[in-house]
């Protein structure tokens, strides 16, 4: 870049030159300085009040709301500038026992066409016949794992990367994974699917893990060297720490089982405490119940993780103790 030297008079310059290199320093410097932005905790916030609000009903599969939350996340996704997974929209329809729904994908084309994937789901369990407070809102479940997804669109919107990738929320992940199953079923999807080297399944991360601030779990974490990798680059002192409820089985009880099956390198990452979450499927899974800060840190480092990773130094693999056929 070129600066005025300490003895050039701007008097000396035609006003256009002068204009012009002045308008190009202040370009320069602004956007070193967005580029540089963290996500905030206020958009964190926001995008996790607006989906657990009461005015969305518990978010429950084939209600208005559910699509109102659809509709929400693919709004989004445009602000973010993702391209269509296919076809001209961010909602793939499917559906379940006769009643429709919306899957939301959109793609951040890389110089790669191998990609990273960001999932969460955004649908949860409506509401109860109960007088007071009977919305289910679903801020930790799974608000907070689309908080992660959208803050991550957010983070490199306007960052050029080696991998492309892929933002999916799922949705009916609460009435058997439905909605991830139809998504990876989707033959239109199958040039998209082929590609992804690895996916990242957002799951309940709206409360301080048993292991302390600024760490995560993850599931099936004995099956791939996924989290060694992660762990290797990890942001600001982030740690994935392994599933310390592996009786529960919750790698082949979320979403990312239904891309395990296609092979695909697929772990969920959460933070729950589930000797404390009394919130899980209780009225008060609501805004109260989360650390904001801590979630916003979760989400920023993750990305600034994610930045180290190409196509060379994160090339996860399972290893022989999967099982694909259950």
């Amino acid at each position: 870049m070129t600066y005025l030297s300490i003895n050039e008079n701007p008097k000396n310059f035609n006003n256009n030159t002068y204009m012009k290199k002045v308008s190009f320093l202040i370009l320069i410097i602004h956007s070193s300085f967005y580029f540089a932005q963290d996500i905030p905790k206020e958009r964190v916030v926001n995008i996790v009040s607006t989906l657990a609000s009461d005015e969305m009903k518990g978010r429950k599969f084939g209600t208005p709301e559910n699509d109102k939350a659809a509709e929400y996340i693919a709004s989004e996704f445009k602000k973010d500038n993702l391209d269509y997974c296919f076809g001209d929209s961010y909602l793939i329809p499917f559906e379940y026992k006769g009643q429709k729904g919306f899957n939301v994908c959109g793609i951040k084309k890389g110089t790669s066409e191998k990609s990273l994937a960001f999932s969460g789901h955004f649908d949860h369990i409506g509401t109860n016949n109960k007088e007071g407070d009977n919305i289910y809102n679903g801020a930790d479940d799974d608000a907070s794992g689309i908080a992660t997804v959208i803050g991550i669109a957010d983070y490199f919107k306007n960052k050029k990367t080696d991998y492309s990738m892929v933002f999916m929320a799922f949705n009916a992940e609460e009435i058997g994974l439905k909605g991830s199953k139809a998504l990876s079923e989707n033959t239109n999807l199958t040039p998209v699917f082929s590609n992804i080297t690895a996916l990242f399944n957002f799951e309940m991360l709206a409360t301080e893990s048993q292991f302390g601030k600024n760490a995560v779990f993850m599931t099936g974490d004995e099956f791939s060297d996924f989290d060694e990798l992660i762990n290797k680059n990890a942001g600001n002192g982030l740690k994935v720490y392994p599933d310390p409820y592996k009786n529960e089985q919750l790698f082949y009880r979320s979403d990312n089982v239904n891309f395990v099956k296609k092979k695909i390198i697929a772990h969920s990452i959460s933070t729950v405490d589930m000797t404390k979450a009394t919130h899980y499927h209780a009225v008060n899974d609501d805004i109260k119940i989360v650390d904001a800060e801590n979630l916003t840190n979760i989400i920023n480092n993750f990305a600034k993780t994610i930045e180290k990773l190409n196509t060379k130094n994160f090339t996860p693999k399972y290893n022989d103790k999967v099982n694909f056929d259950f």
